[in-house]
């Protein structure tokens, strides 16, 4: 068992999945799309000055500018922008839920395209991490559910199973910040395309808006991408993934402290079930992820 990089795991998990609160507080004020464009252009900004203080550059190889491009298009334009439009009629505990299913999509690719076989503790980890999911997400798929909103998350967690896949081939080289600037900046560019030409910039100022887009920008947006950025670096694609299981339950319960949405007693039983699978996955020995060419 690696302690470091469990730490790093959880930290990233508590970042990532605060992002779906502040997410649902900023699309419930301002246009999702041209929110996120300006999130993304901040961020990818302050990540190449800090990248550029710590003597890092952009002289990427081919090999990374092809991933960090894929990385960009397919974590922030894709996945989190099609988030942020269904977050606009899907609660945010539900959008967290259906994002942690991307382990297992992450090993169902790894095997399927590139051969990738698991060890039983492993598959059996994946297994209980999804079986833990199925227990929270229990009557959140109940009436009043949009159809349209789960279907744009659900793209975007394809997106975001590509995105991890192809991390790797990005950070080959080092210069862990710059890319992780470069990716947002690559986001926001594709992004600003269907904002210019479909939202109308209506914003609803307050104190909580303010508050949420700057939370969003520097922690979830920023730190929670690079620590996401050395985990996938120090344990590999399928490791990493398995921490995106605690998003249901720490979605649920941001949202539930700060948006006022149900928490459940099966949401507790469902934790301890994700905590064991991804302990399982964690002492399974697991192959390298390949990265997308």
């Amino acid at each position: 068992m690696d302690l470091r990089a469990l730490l790093m795991g959880l930290a990233f998990a508590a970042m990532w999945s605060s992002a779906f609160t502040s997410a649902r507080i900023i699309v419930a004020a301002a246009p999702p799309l041209s929110a996120l464009a300006l999130r993304f252009l901040i961020s990818g900004l302050i990540a190449v000055l800090i990248a550029w203080a710590m003597g890092q550059n952009w002289r990427l190889t081919r090999a990374q500018w092809k991933a960090t491009i894929i990385f960009g298009i397919c974590q922030n334009a894709l996945y989190l922008g099609l988030n942020f439009v269904a977050m606009q009629t899907v609660e945010a505990s539900l959008a967290a839920i259906i994002a942690s299913t991307m382990p297992l999509l992450v090993a169902l690719s790894g095997w399927l395209f590139f051969g990738e076989r698991l060890k039983a503790l492993a598959v059996a980890g994946l297994l209980a991490g999804v079986a833990g999911v199925a227990m929270i997400m229990g009557a959140r798929f109940g009436g009043g559910v949009d159809g349209v909103g789960v279907a744009l998350c659900v793209v975007g967690v394809v997106a975001l199973t590509v995105a991890t896949l192809s991390l790797r081939g990005a950070i080959s080289g080092g210069n862990y910040m710059m890319v992780v600037g470069l990716q947002m900046l690559v986001g926001s560019a594709v992004l600003w395309v269907p904002a210019l030409a479909f939202e109308t910039v209506q914003i609803a100022w307050s104190p909580q808006l303010v508050a949420a887009f700057l939370y969003t920008t520097l922690v979830p947006g920023l730190a929670a991408t690079f620590v996401w950025v050395l985990l996938v670096n120090r344990i590999g694609a399928v490791r990493a993934a398995t921490f995106h299981f605690l998003n249901p339950f720490l979605g649920v319960a941001i949202a539930a402290v700060l948006l006022g949405e149900a928490l459940r007693a099966l949401d507790l039983l469902g934790v301890a079930v994700i905590a064991g699978g991804i302990l399982a996955v964690q002492l399974a020995k697991l192959p390298r992820a390949r990265t997308v060419e």
